[in-house]
């Protein structure tokens, strides 16, 4: 009786086969997706950082925006213009965000343009309950308003200015959002004081 001789693959070496192949695929392939989630993460912080800032430096024209105020009015500049900033009855003071934080959206009115009552379409604005809302996208620009065309974004902001003493507000820019079901927070602060 004589023997035949198979020449071809064995199923284990055909699986091994595959299984050297499958791993040569999945694993580049594995690394790209986790590169694309870490540059989508990285966009995120780095927007809030951005958002964050602006934050700070909306505030920060506030209180400028005051002093040049209280410069055109005359008198005791430094005291008026600080009190003013701190405890005035328009949307140009900070009154509302030392007790509460607050939402910021620029597009309402510029800073120191807001000459209504603290809350009533002036940029500065207490959160309503415990939360914020989130900013909108509207043709390039963050906003609290949802604009015709605009786009809800991941990313909640809120200001508020913390009283260190009669002469120093830490004032706290937070932006937050969730990625991939895992909240994240950038937090800037700035001391301002008064000018003179």
């Amino acid at each position: 009786m004589s023997m035949k001789k198979f020449t071809g693959f064995t199923l284990i070496e055909t699986m091994v086969a595959i299984t050297i192949l499958s791993l040569a695929v999945v694993g580049p392939l594995f690394t790209a997706s986790r590169a694309i989630t870490a540059a989508q993460g990285a966009r995120y912080e780095l927007t809030a950082s951005y958002l964050a800032q602006e934050g700070i430096e909306y505030v920060r024209a506030m209180r400028d925006n005051e002093y040049l105020a209280a410069y055109a009015a005359g008198g005791s500049i430094s005291s008026n213009a600080w009190n003013n900033f701190l405890s005035g009855s328009d949307g140009s003071s900070i009154t509302q965000c030392r007790t509460t934080t607050c939402t910021l959206d620029p597009v309402l009115a510029p800073a120191g343009m807001c000459t209504g009552p603290a809350g009533s379409g002036c940029s500065l604005q207490p959160c309503s309950g415990n939360s914020c809302t989130p900013l909108y996208l509207a043709s390039g620009v963050y906003t609290q308003q949802n604009l015709s065309g605009s786009v809800k974004t991941v990313f909640t902001r809120t200001v508020q200015a913390v009283d260190v003493s009669a002469n120093d507000k830490r004032i706290v820019s937070t932006v937050a959002w969730s990625f991939h079901g895992i909240p994240y927070a950038v937090t800037v602060t700035d001391h301002l004081t008064p000018w003179q």
